[in-house]
């Protein structure tokens, strides 16, 4: 995802997941569906594949920016 989220809950958190979600099937969704039906056993791999790295690199990015903040009872 671009730019910054702030996430300081858990309804953020949903919030935010909701539209990386939404982003990603927009963008992997259709590649996926349309190698369902039009292509062959190799192009709906690789098109699966595209989805669950999307996937992946979302849930990575989120981690990572659970590293990189300091805890909220540090001095």
């Amino acid at each position: 995802m671009d730019g910054t989220v702030q996430i300081g809950s858990r309804g953020d958190f949903g919030l935010w997941a909701i539209e990386v979600a939404k982003q990603i099937v927009g963008e992997q969704g259709f590649e996926l569906a349309q190698a369902a039906r039009d292509g062959t056993e190799d192009d709906l791999r690789t098109a699966g594949n595209a989805l669950g790295q999307a996937i992946t690199n979302a849930l990575l990015e989120v981690f990572d920016g659970l590293l990189d903040e300091p805890p909220a009872d540090a001095p």
